[in-house]
């Protein structure tokens, strides 16, 4: 199918523009930016595709959702997340849903693929049970396509429509956090030295990426992993203070992150009508560590709620009381930023508080290409 998306027209014809307006509520605010948009990713944006399935990492409980309108959504936040807060930048009047629970023509705004303990590698974050990998994700696309072209008429109407959409895509976390350094359970610490194994990621991060694109996608925002040995579960089990962040495993993300930029760059140089962009959340988490008054939180050490050492040990227990004013911790929990995190980054990330928040534009920018 890769041949029918290459040739993409900038053209939507009439009873297509007709479709997608139907489709689509409208506030005062206007038209959103783009007419949808598509998320793949982890923990840090699954927002109800792990509900339903025998899986550990799942957050459809309180106190998850504590300042969330739904409540508990399976958000691995006590509120908004990432992709929430740049769906409401890029003027949506609500938030993507998740692909579990989407039907019909509410597909033509967007859908999230992401699920929590998902990875590149199909193995990735096996010890927490049942998960979408990013190629599982993938294929939940395929199908979402399909039913794209059924609802505007034809493959053509549909590439043209899809390539005016945004697409985020926030992969790599759990393959180090829940696989490269687990070697109790994942042997690619011992068989990769850390270059070795970004390098293996990375192609298989490409091949993906590639296959998304064949499937429509040209607006595309490639999601670096943050700093995960800042953490609070990262500082309880390995930080000799509770608040010196963990080298050793900042220094493997760094490595990583570098590739994905390269690899941003190839795909704009030889992709046909490509508009990929890399966002560099590994390097938002350290402006805000080194200066966290400045966003407004006291507390980036520990989660504002959880079990031992920092609120680290594990994820938020069920029903059990989070700490009282929760904007003034970076973390939620254990692993995920609280939703007053989530607005720092996803603010950057739509529009970049720094040149070097993103390579070579912003979300923002990018919906205008």
């Amino acid at each position: 199918m890769g041949g029918k998306w290459a040739a993409l027209r900038w053209t939507v014809a009439a009873a297509v523009a007709v479709a997608v307006w139907s489709a689509v509520a409208m506030t005062g605010r206007g038209e959103p930016q783009v007419p949808c948009y598509f998320i793949f990713g982890d923990s840090l944006v699954d927002n109800g595709n792990n509900n339903g399935i025998a899986s550990l990492a799942r957050a459809n409980y309180a106190p998850y959702g504590i300042d969330f309108p739904d409540g508990p959504t399976g958000r691995f936040s006590n509120g908004k997340t990432t992709t929430d807060v740049v769906a409401e930048l890029l003027g949506f009047d609500s938030y993507i849903p998740p692909f579990a629970t989407t039907r019909g023509d509410a597909i033509l705004t967007g859908v999230n693929f992401a699920s929590a303990a998902a990875g590149i590698r199909e193995e990735t974050g096996q010890q927490l049970g049942a998960r979408i990998s990013f190629t599982g994700q993938l294929q939940n696309y395929q199908s979402t396509v399909s039913q794209v072209v059924n609802l505007l008429g034809d493959e053509n109407s549909a590439a043209d429509y899809l390539s005016k959409c945004i697409y985020t895509v926030g992969m790599g976390s759990n393959d180090y956090l829940n696989n490269y350094f687990m070697p109790a359970i994942y042997s690619t610490s011992r068989r990769y030295s850390p270059e070795e194994y970004a390098d293996v990621l990375v192609d298989d991060y490409t091949d993906q990426l590639r296959t998304l694109y064949n499937y429509g996608a040209r607006k595309v925002a490639v999601i670096g992993v943050g700093q995960i040995g800042c953490t609070p579960n990262q500082l309880a089990q390995l930080s000799s203070n509770g608040v010196t962040c963990v080298d050793r495993i900042n220094s493997a993300i760094e490595i990583f992150n570098r590739k994905l930029i390269s690899m941003v760059d190839g795909f704009n140089a030889n992709l046909d009508g490509a508009k990929f962009t890399y966002i560099d959340s590994y390097g938002m988490f350290r402006d805000v560590l080194a200066n966290p008054a400045a966003y407004g939180f006291d507390v980036t050490n520990a989660g504002c709620c959880g079990v031992g050492r920092n609120n680290g040990q594990i994820t938020c227990l069920p029903f059990q009381t989070p700490c009282g004013d929760r904007k003034k911790y970076l973390f939620w929990d254990a692993f995920h930023p609280s939703e007053a995190g989530n607005e720092v980054f996803g603010r950057r990330s739509y529009s970049a508080g720094s040149p070097t928040d993103v390579h070579p534009v912003d979300i923002r920018r990018l919906a205008q290409l």
